[in-house]
């Protein structure tokens, strides 16, 4: 008989627009081979009948609950005096969470998943249960990067948020019987004294879906994406248009760069011009990447894996990125991407990429080859599952 698995997320995973959710779906999609799951989602989203269709024929059963904007606001207010996150908060309600504890009465499960801290309240307390956290990435050195380029007026709540999301993050840990994120580098920024015994889980990559359609036109010489109202991901295409391309157009003015993926916020549209295109949601992000020619992700702040390096690689892009992007990622600068420093760095490698198909084609072939020997979502949740003992 297989055993049962609760699958805990804070935002229901479909359609994949944001990676918490991609991540959630691949190994849902990859669990449900081995194991009974019962997904348990908050969404603060309206889900639709397709996309509930999506993830139901991975599950034995499929719960959402909505997280009205009055429950956020209860959430913040119960954060604020609670010292908790705010992370947290906006994504705590009691009443659902008593609703939570009457399923797992009901399900019996062997196993909890809770996927990211902003969840853990609500099964936090299930002690007779086995459970396993997955931190994904370290939210509280995400927040703290983003506070020297916040304005001042939030800098003040960054750094209280921040401090808050680091003893959380340590609290967390003891409630936990088994612990994963996604990357050694992310493993070395929780702070805790166990730290090491959080198991390394890194995302995969479908190399079959990923694969480049060769008789595209690529009217782009550059791509950025993501999901365009994550702040990590809105500071980038500000750093790509206002320094790095005014350096490229220099010597290349003929060069255009596309700017896609969901909820773009007003800062970034407002980057769109003659030589820059910000498409906002795309069907099918493929055709983002078969359009284009050079990837380029300079990150300045963030933590985690990049999907959008490893979906560019594994349709032949050559990238350009920054060392905190690698850090995860693993490759080696001049054999599978192109790593750089500054703004003039970066603008040298763009060119030269430009000017060089050998330097394009070679990186691509190379990029391609190395996520898909190193990123697979199948190997990847046979460690998740040998860790979770499923």
């Amino acid at each position: 008989m297989m055993k049962k698995l609760v699958f805990l997320t804070s935002r229901f995973p479909f359609p994949l627009d944001k990676g918490d959710k991609l991540r959630a779906y691949h190994q849902l999609r990859e669990l449900s081979k081995h194991c009974e799951i019962h997904l348990i989602s908050l969404s603060r989203e309206k889900v639709l009948p397709s996309q509930r269709d999506q993830l139901e024929k991975y599950c034995a059963s499929v719960t959402i609950y909505n997280i009205s904007v009055f429950h956020s606001f209860l959430g913040l207010v119960w954060a604020l005096f609670r010292g908790k996150p705010f992370q947290v908060g906006l994504f705590f309600h009691r009443g659902i969470k008593n609703k939570i504890s009457a399923q797992l009465k009901t399900i019996q499960p062997d196993h909890i998943y809770c996927q990211l801290i902003r969840v853990a309240e609500y099964v936090k307390d299930e002690f007779h249960i086995h459970k396993t956290i997955d931190f994904m990435d370290v939210l509280s050195k995400g927040i703290e990067r983003r506070i020297a380029t916040s304005p001042f007026y939030l800098k003040r709540l960054l750094e209280i948020e921040s401090e808050r999301l680091k003893i959380y993050e340590n609290i967390m840990f003891e409630y936990f019987d088994t612990h994963t994120i996604i990357s050694a580098q992310d493993q070395e920024l929780i702070y805790h004294t166990q730290r090491e015994e959080i198991g390394i889980i890194p995302n995969g990559i479908d190399t079959e879906y990923f694969s480049p359609n060769e008789t595209t036109a690529k009217p782009y010489t550059f791509l950025f994406n993501g999901n365009m109202q994550y702040q990590p991901n809105v500071t980038s295409a500000i750093y790509i248009v206002e320094k790095i391309m005014p350096l490229v157009w220099q010597k290349h003015p003929q060069a255009t760069l596309l700017i896609s993926g969901t909820s773009p916020t007003p800062e970034v549209k407002s980057l769109a011009s003659e030589r820059v295109t910000v498409t906002g949601w795309m069907d099918d992000i493929r055709d983002a990447y078969n359009q284009a020619r050079i990837f380029i992700a300079p990150m300045q702040i963030g933590t985690g894996l990049q999907n959008k390096l490893l979906e560019a690689m594994a349709m032949n892009l050559p990238c350009v990125t920054s060392k905190l992007a690698n850090n995860a990622l693993k490759a080696v600068h001049n054999e599978t991407i192109l790593i750089g420093k500054s703004k003039e760095e970066y603008a040298e490698l763009m060119c030269h990429l430009i000017e060089s198909e050998e330097t394009r084609t070679r990186l691509g072939l190379a990029g391609k080859e190395f996520v898909t020997h190193n990123f697979n979502w199948e190997s990847t949740v046979n460690q998740l599952r040998q860790l979770m003992r499923l």
